[in-house]
């Protein structure tokens, strides 16, 4: 009985690592599960549970729309309206525009700066747009939540004559998540280039974190402006009579203090584009 047991042992010791190479040859070439929660922490609902309630987002596909003057003739409304879940940004209307920018909007992505122009409209924002999600970001000084944050402030009296709709803010520590990101991406510390990170760099964040695939419309590529056949637009689709685009970005990249980082966040994207499943049309990007 004794010999029997270490005879079973003995086979037992060299039949594991066998059974191990096994598995290891059956599963090498498939992907890991990944498990993906939708419940996003770093964005956090204004209303009566605020504290408890983030945005809960998962998007198989994703639209992300530029506010961009590439738009215009574009033709891509239909093709964008037929996307699960399209992502805009500040105020970009969609009212006369919809051929080209689609008329659809699931999440808006709005800088501190652009909530009192949601404010000016807030009927067509808060009440006819009810199923589209505001996040907005902005820094502490507009943000903060101990009476003295005048952005804060609004949108929580927003919050409370519209309890329907989703309005988030992002979160402190997201803000600084961001700060990290850019930084890693770039070596440089973007409080010390007096630079502010753009709603499109928030969005692009939000648009990994949300979807399994983004496809971008109406942004160009961090070398587009140098191309000596690159065309003009404006900034703004929406205000034609405005700056051009490419002069926007160029004051931007070059300001001392208080500009984004428009260019440098474009060579960003075109890294991540691989690695987000990341795709860009309207201009299209070599990528």
């Amino acid at each position: 009985m004794k010999y029997q047991m270490q005879r079973w042992l003995c086979l037992l010791t060299i039949s594991l690592p066998v059974l191990f190479w096994i598995g290891r040859v059956i599963t090498r070439d498939r992907p890991l599960p990944v498990f993906r929660s939708s419940e996003l922490r770093g964005y956090m609902r204004l209303g009566p549970h605020r504290m408890e309630q983030f945005l809960n987002l998962h998007c198989n596909q994703c639209a992300l729309v530029s506010s961009s003057g590439q738009m215009l003739g574009s033709a891509a409304g239909e093709q964008i309206d037929k996307i699960n879940c399209v992502i805009r940004m500040n105020n970009a209307p969609t009212q006369g525009y919809e051929k080209d920018v689609g008329s659809r909007t699931s999440i808006r992505v709005v800088s501190h700066t652009s909530v009192p122009l949601l404010v000016k409209n807030e009927h067509y924002y808060f009440q006819q747009s009810a199923n589209t999600a505001y996040v907005i970001w902005g820094p502490d000084r507009n943000m903060r939540q101990d009476g003295k944050g005048p952005i804060y402030n609004t949108l929580v009296r927003i919050a409370r004559k519209y309890p329907n709709v989703g309005i988030y803010i992002v979160t402190r520590e997201k803000i600084h998540s961001c700060d990290r990101v850019f930084q890693n991406e770039t070596g440089k510390n973007r409080m010390k280039t007096g630079a502010f990170l753009s709603t499109g760099f928030f969005a692009m964040i939000l648009a990994i974190e949300a979807c399994d695939r983004i496809h971008v419309y109406g942004m160009i590529d961090n070398n587009y402006c140098n191309r000596i056949n690159h065309s003009v637009v404006p900034y703004h689709y929406y205000e034609q009579n405005k700056v051009n685009e490419c002069r926007m970005y160029k004051v931007h990249e070059n300001a001392r203090r208080g500009g984004h980082r428009f260019i440098t966040e474009k060579a960003i994207y075109a890294k991540w584009a691989s690695r987000h499943n990341i795709d860009f049309s309207h201009p299209s990007w070599d990528l």
